[in-house]
């Protein structure tokens, strides 16, 4: 466990430190996030620097290869947990998603600033980008098998694990084919689904931190419990999942590094170069971990903003009634008056409360199990 603790602490002393010189920089250079004219309320953060989310990965980055290069020379029998220079597939296909889906955010970010406009990349631009890095991704970790014969992913569809709907049951080369396609669909979902809860002060990185460290946990679990170490019916046949949960943790400190100065009143924004780098990340810690319809309840609160936006558009489209007064949700109450912080605050509650009962499942799940 010492590792997983030394990423998650190298990377929030580093974004801690870092995101204030990132501020200065960008400040200097007028690159400034872009605001709404609906959101009245939010018109006083015009031109507050944006694109934050660069912090957050690099530190996530840097937590994950510093834990491991600090642990060098350790033998694990002298500490337990311990996988010293172990680099595995698992976690840099993960960290891949995390850096390639930021680049898109980080093009998008960039075009809404020298074009001072709402509208970054267009949505087939955007779509784009998303395959390629989601190919790049599911390919490997599909086909990529160790000296055992496992891959990080499975074709089956999972909930805690696998369950006996399996995509490859129709051929190899359709299982591949639909499995990119459903991880598409998560990727994409999750990274939408942040992107859209980024819309106050902390939202999105407070709540990161929360779903990282339930993830965290929920790794190392699958480590202590895999069918290596302890077989049996409960066991878990889950790749290298003592460095996702390294990985998982550096990103969760980094995001609450970051979350000193994105508090309200923010500093900085993370921007679409945070919000869907760390959707796509959260997205390939859920298939990697065999838990890809479990991420509905630990990321809950990203599911409940992302589904007040599709309700409102289907409610108008429909009826030409709105359900709230604005979408996404958090927004609805602050035109009902609601102060920023107080919003945010409550929402964290729901998404704590959502990453408490998602491993309040897994946990029941292993214990009917055993």
């Amino acid at each position: 466990m010492v590792n997983i603790l030394l990423a998650g602490g190298i990377s929030l002393v580093l974004s801690l430190f870092a995101t204030p010189l990132l501020v200065r920089y960008l400040a200097r250079h007028g690159y400034g996030q872009f605001i709404r004219d609906d959101l009245v309320q939010h018109h006083y953060k015009r031109g507050k620097p944006t694109m934050g989310g660069a912090v957050i990965i690099g530190a996530a980055v840097v937590g994950y290869f510093g834990s491991h290069l600090a642990l060098v020379g350790v033998s694990a029998s002298d500490v337990a947990g311990v996988s010293p220079g172990f680099i595995s597939l698992s976690a840099m296909l993960v960290l891949l998603l995390l850096v390639g889906m930021g680049f898109v955010g980080f093009l998008d970010d960039y075009i809404k600033i020298s074009k001072a406009r709402s509208l970054g990349l267009t949505s087939k631009q955007k779509l784009v980008g998303q395959t390629v890095v989601t190919v790049a991704f599911a390919v490997p970790a599909l086909l990529a098998t160790d000296a055992s014969g496992h891959a990080p992913a499975s074709t089956a569809i999972s909930v805690v694990r696998d369950t006996p709907l399996d995509l490859g049951a129709l051929g190899s080369f359709v299982g591949v084919a639909l499995f990119i396609s459903w991880a598409s669909i998560l990727i994409a979902g999750a990274s939408n689904g942040v992107n859209i809860t980024d819309g106050l002060d902390g939202l999105a990185a407070g709540t990161s931190v929360m779903v990282f460290g339930a993830y965290t946990g929920i790794s190392l679990w699958q480590y202590n419990q895999s069918c290596a170490a302890t077989p049996g019916p409960a066991c878990y046949e889950v790749r290298d999942a003592l460095d996702l949960a390294v990985v998982a943790c550096s990103i969760a400190g980094a995001c609450f590094g970051f979350l000193w100065w994105n508090a309200s009143p923010a500093s900085i924004i993370m921007g679409d170069t945070g919000s869907l780098s760390l959707g796509a990340a959260l997205a390939g810690m859920a298939i990697l971990t065999r838990t890809e319809l479990l991420l509905v309840v630990i990321g809950g609160l990203f599911v409940l903003i992302t589904l007040s936006v599709v309700l409102q558009i289907a409610s108008f489209k429909l009826t030409g009634k709105r359900i709230f007064r604005i979408a996404p949700v958090h927004h609805h109450f602050e035109q009902a008056g609601w102060p920023e912080i107080t919003i945010v605050i409550r929402f964290w509650i729901v998404g704590g409360i959502c990453a408490m009962g998602g491993l309040g499942l897994f946990y029941a799940e292993w214990l009917a199990a055993s």
